[in-house]
């Protein structure tokens, strides 16, 4: 196993956020800020909490809440508040006079209507970075659509780009967008954080689903925008990506699939597979035909087989493997991903679950948590007494300890 990193010895301790968002976008960004040891303090509505709780994509249930709230929202402490109540809204904003970050995903001017808007905060805590997520920005004809991965996977053309020829549009199995938008406000407010470090002040970081998920297409639209605004077409077997020439993409062998990337020539891998006459640097336009003559050739032999051949003549290639594949591989093992979380239970009925870990190292050690999701306003009282909730803030020295720099 490898060594974890102690919680107070990571780079964000000390640091305070508060978290207002709910399901996935802004909850992750949340996630990665606490694993690197920020205290993460989860806003949610009263009776109902995170409408992700009970959102469920398996029939898994762990506590009264699904798989997915536990995955995201581990290592945070919850605090109830009704942003309708006055009462509620005057604790948010003294927290908020001591918080570091504040992240929000609510629809464009949701947020502002209730008074925790970016301009309202400021005047609160002019060192707080403030940090959004949305579904298609704050400004034009999309705004107020919902901000749904898969509707925004299909708007930014995610969809018509995966696959190939003959294919409907293809979404990605996983929630890309959402995933994209915490990492990348996560990235915006660690920098917003080094910047305040240097000119003393707080700043609104914002992003939403439609544009990272155009800026994860960066690559491909260069090439679009600068080839004449000519239109990719995707592979018509195995496709993998629109732009990459022959032998480029995934292949069915006799018991499983190969993915196959690069190669030093196609002459070079049509002699290792037995295929005559393989031209050395084809033209793009014979990619499907030769892509279609690669592809009946693998299918003769068994995965482990052509590996055997391809690995050992350096033809950059891959098994394609299953979740229990993967699980059980030496390679998986060596990065002692897996982590144990726990719900600790007032009657000491304590519930555990099995989570990964932050992949991240520092200084050679990981960052591993040991704390599951919280349950509904389990830290609501602690929270209120130990910041004098209930009591108007000292605003002057409300952001600053001798501990903190940033």
């Amino acid at each position: 196993m490898i060594a974890p990193l102690p919680e107070d010895a990571r780079p964000l301790a000390g640091l305070l956020v508060v978290d207002f968002s709910q399901f996935l976008s802004g909850p992750l960004c949340g996630l990665k800020l606490a694993d690197l040891g920020a205290r993460v303090i989860k806003i949610e509505r009263p009776g109902t909490g995170d409408l992700c709780r009970h959102l469920y994509i398996s029939p898994a249930d762990v506590d009264g809440d699904n798989t997915l709230f536990h995955a995201i929202n581990r290592n945070k402490e919850s605090f109830v508040a009704d942003l309708r109540d006055e009462t509620d809204c005057t604790r948010l904003r003294n927290l908020l006079a001591r918080a570091d970050v504040m992240i929000q995903n609510f629809r464009p001017g949701v947020i502002d209507r209730r008074g925790f808007g970016y301009e309202d905060v400021r005047k609160i805590n002019p060192r707080l970075v403030y940090g959004s997520i949305t579904g298609y920005g704050e400004m034009g004809p999309w705004r107020d659509l919902p901000g749904q991965d898969l509707l925004a996977q299909a708007r930014a053309g995610l969809l018509w780009l995966t696959g190939s020829r003959d294919d409907p549009p293809i979404p990605m199995g996983l929630a890309v967008a959402d995933m994209l938008a915490g990492h990348t406000l996560a990235t915006g407010i660690l920098a917003a954080l080094v910047g305040r470090s240097l000119r003393g002040e707080g700043c609104h970081v914002s992003t939403s689903l439609l544009e990272v998920l155009i800026d994860f297409q960066f690559e491909v639209l260069t090439t679009y925008f600068n080839d004449g605004e000519h239109l990719p077409q995707r592979a018509a077997v195995g496709g993998a990506h629109a732009y990459l020439n022959a032998p480029y993409g995934v292949y069915e062998t006799s018991d499983g699939y190969l993915a196959i990337a690069m190669t030093p020539s196609l002459k070079h891998l049509g002699e290792l597979l037995d295929i005559e006459n393989l031209p050395d640097n084809p033209p793009f336009t014979k990619r499907d035909e030769l892509k279609a003559i690669l592809a009946k050739k693998i299918r003769t032999r068994t995965t482990e087989q052509w590996l055997k051949i391809l690995q050992a003549a350096d033809i950059w290639c891959a098994e394609v493997r299953d979740w229990p594949s993967l699980l059980r591989s030496h390679a998986f093992k060596e990065l002692d991903f897996l982590q144990t979380i726990t719900r600790a239970k007032p009657d000491g009925d304590d519930v555990t679950l099995t989570s990964l870990r932050a992949p991240i190292r520092i200084n050679d050690q990981v960052l591993k948590s040991t704390t599951a999701a919280p349950l509904l306003g389990e830290h609501t009282a602690a929270i209120t007494s130990q910041f004098s909730l209930d009591q108007e803030p000292d605003r002057e020295n409300a952001t600053t300890t001798p501990a903190r720099s940033i």
